[in-house]
């Protein structure tokens, strides 16, 4: 299994190297990927984070799940992002999962894929995702689509896509062992 987290200036810490602790620990390939001009991105709350890669070092590749976390203006950057967008349509097309937390489900919004689909989001974008079959369960999964609500609910958004990549035991004993 390998997993892409996308990081972009302004994305909310929490739910973007949430993903990525949580899936390591189940031992699941995860790596971070700046769509910046630099592999130092800066996040929300001015916290500065290094990327694993660039993304052009990754464009070609297959994931077999993008996940986008929120923040502002991460999400935005995210959005603007053609590579981006290329990928998870690609991921999409080809029936591979994509996940996205906090505000940037929209981003998946924007794209029309979250049409007739059970979806979730950060208080404030239900308008956003009005085409969806919007939720309020703090992680929604409607086939290869999981979204979740915000930084509150990053550790069972992890959990989630690790028995979805993995199975529930796995993501019971990451659970386990970080004493949730």
């Amino acid at each position: 299994m390998k997993v892409l987290v996308f990081l972009a200036d302004g994305f909310e810490e929490i739910e973007g190297l949430t993903v990525v602790d949580l899936l390591r620990r189940a031992k699941i390939d995860t790596t971070t990927v700046s769509i910046m001009d630099q592999k130092q991105i800066m996040g929300a709350h001015e916290i500065p984070v290094i990327a694993d890669v660039m993304f052009d070092e990754i464009k070609e590749e297959k994931a077999d799940m993008v996940v986008l976390p929120g923040g502002m203006p991460g999400t935005l950057n995210l959005k603007a992002h053609k590579g981006v967008e290329a990928m998870i349509l690609s991921n999409y097309n080809e029936d591979r999962y994509i996940a996205a937390i906090c505000a940037a489900p929209s981003v998946f919004a924007q794209l029309g894929l979250l049409d007739g689909k059970t979806a979730t989001s950060y208080p404030g974008f239900e308008e956003v995702l009005e085409k969806s079959n919007y939720v309020y369960d703090k992680v929604a999964v409607d086939g290869k689509i999981i979204t979740s609500r915000g930084l509150g609910t990053a550790i069972e958004f992890a959990a989630k896509i690790i028995e979805i990549l993995k199975d529930k035991k796995t993501a019971e004993e990451v659970l386990e062992s970080i004493i949730y």
